[in-house]
């Protein structure tokens, strides 16, 4: 029996491990859907779960958060302006993992591992409804009341008489 034993190694020391795993976040995050090994896939997901928790909220601490765990500043502003506003009222379980056969060369186990939305087809949904910039601009200014401005006559400061002394 292997006690205390949490995550794979995948043959490598733990700054390599990381940088797999930043990677493969990456990769999915700005593509959605990858095609990687069971083992990689399964240890991927819990790491992109905290990620996309995470990205629920859009704040300057998340995004400084996200950016030292994933590097790549597109994947992080795909993950606070796309991803993050769809799964919010999810409370988990962001990403599915799909078996594929096994590899030709070694026979490894592949799977799928991508998101539970589609997340384009959701993000391409909302940027038509809302308006362009240029709407917006011309529907604030119709709306905006004209207003008569009441002035008021300023009454006349006499100057002080100089006194001899």
């Amino acid at each position: 029996m292997i006690h205390r034993v949490s995550k794979r190694k995948f043959s490598r020391d733990t700054n390599a491990r990381k940088a797999l795993l930043k990677n493969l976040a990456n990769e999915l995050i700005l593509h959605e859907r990858i095609t990687t090994t069971q083992a990689r896939a399964k240890s991927l997901r819990p790491f992109l779960e905290k990620l996309v928790t995470k990205s629920k909220n859009n704040t300057l601490s998340t995004r400084r958060l996200l950016i030292s765990r994933l590097g790549l500043q597109n994947a992080v502003g795909k993950l606070l302006d796309v991803i993050g506003p769809i799964f919010k009222e999810r409370p988990g379980g962001y990403t599915r993992i799909i078996k594929l056969p096994s590899r030709t060369g070694d026979n490894a186990e592949m799977a799928v591992i991508e998101f539970v939305e589609n997340v384009s087809e959701i993000a391409a949904k909302k940027k038509l409804e809302k308006p362009t910039k240029e709407e917006k601009t011309k529907i604030e200014v119709k709306e905006k009341p004209k207003t008569k401005k009441i002035v008021q006559k300023k009454k006349e400061v006499k100057p002080k008489e100089k006194t001899k002394k």
